[in-house]
């Protein structure tokens, strides 16, 4: 096993893997990618949704959007590989006048990058999702080309490709820290000893900070705690695999197999690294906001449950781009729970960093760690 590189990954989630891709692929040189679970995927890329969207509420991540669901829905046919896609849209339910305004504003600023959605009546959004309660429902959003693709299989298709042009994928194989000499990156120490490198994405998901910490750099990012429960089957589950969220709760649903998969945003929510079912949350607020917002799901019982972590900064938008101070160390951090969808741009725009020293494909310094020294413009649209 080496123990030097061109390029260490830190992380084998779905951002990682991407990253290791585009970075391969251009010809980055020797790229090694540390995961320290024995199956990549296997922390927060494993356990999310696998929704994506184009409906947001700031211009940098309507366009990250637009870039990579192209690249979610031509992966199959771009790189041979199967992955599960299904385009159903996503419906956004608002049930209060200034959440309302505010989404009319987001789907005006939508329509002037050339996305396109819809506003929906009640009536309307209850013939995309029949059976959603219509009490104190104002109206919807609706992206007819949001949908939901397979976490595993877009993270492991990635790590197939990043193989097939010579990434060296080491399972089981824990960052302890990153090794900083003279203000540049030199590598990361594991248990196994250290694998010496000249640069570094940091792509650990929520524990992004701990690892950054280690070269004296503080991410403003937590680990929030997210509970996910499947349905088995009932009467009036829906048909099309369309994501609802009831924005005012929260709550959000789709079709999983016969039944439904579901998730809401705790009232109390705490940063944390635990990630055991939360059984009072589940059983107090998820479940009475399903009925509340879906009443068919009064008949459907838990089949299975999870919880799972995102990583949240202040503002709702991730970090990208080199860490200030720590020349070498590229970060691509707190995705507050878009990760998934934004993954295969973010390890396109990581390989431009890197290897051409911007990013070409969009302007990402907006994204930099430094806006916290200032007002870094919120991310209203999180689910």
């Amino acid at each position: 096993m080496s123990s030097t590189a061109d390029v260490v990954v830190v992380g084998g989630g779905v951002v990682g893997a991407s990253a290791a891709y585009h970075l391969a692929a251009r010809g980055a040189g020797s790229v090694v990618v540390l995961e320290r679970e024995d199956a990549l995927g296997a922390g927060s890329t494993g356990r999310c949704a696998g929704g994506f969207r184009h409906q947001f509420s700031s211009r940098v991540n309507c366009l990250l959007s637009l870039e990579s669901i192209r690249m979610i829905t031509s992966f199959a046919e771009e790189h041979g590989l199967p992955l599960d896609v299904d385009q159903d849209g996503y419906l956004l339910l608002v049930r209060s006048e200034p959440q309302w305004r505010g989404f009319l504003e987001a789907v005006d600023l939508q329509r002037s990058l050339g996305i396109e959605v819809q506003v929906l009546t009640p009536e309307e959004a209850a013939r995309i999702a029949p059976g959603i309660a219509l009490d104190g429902l104002i109206g919807a959003t609706f992206g007819p080309n949001d949908g939901i693709a397979d976490p595993a299989g877009l993270t492991n298709g990635y790590a197939t490709l990043a193989r097939r042009a010579g990434v060296d994928v080491r399972l089981g194989v824990e960052a302890l820290g990153l090794k900083i000499d003279g203000g540049s990156v030199a590598g990361v120490a594991t248990a196994g000893g250290p694998v010496r490198a000249p640069v570094v994405v940091n792509a650990a998901g929520p524990w992004a900070g701990l690892l950054a910490e280690t070269a004296g750099v503080h991410l403003p990012l937590e680990p929030i705690p997210r509970q996910v429960v499947v349905t088995g089957p009932f009467p009036g589950a829906p048909r099309r695999r369309t994501l609802v969220v009831d924005v005012e709760s929260s709550f959000y649903f789709h079709r999983e197999g016969n039944g439904v998969l579901m998730g809401i945003g705790g009232r109390h929510e705490r940063a944390s690294f635990d990630t055991s079912v939360d059984h009072r949350l589940v059983e107090e607020e998820l479940l009475p906001a399903a009925v509340r917002v879906f009443p068919p799901l009064e008949a459907a019982g838990v089949a299975h449950q999870w919880c799972g972590l995102y990583e949240m900064t202040p503002d709702r938008h991730p970090i990208v781009g080199e860490a200030p101070g720590v020349s070498g160390l590229y970060l691509a951090n707190g995705f507050s729970g878009h990760g998934f969808q934004h993954a295969p741009v973010i390890g396109k725009i990581l390989s431009e960093l890197i290897l051409d020293g911007e990013a070409r494909t969009m302007d990402v310094s907006a994204l930099g760690l430094e806006r916290f020294t200032g007002r870094p413009v919120v991310e209203t649209h999180v689910i």
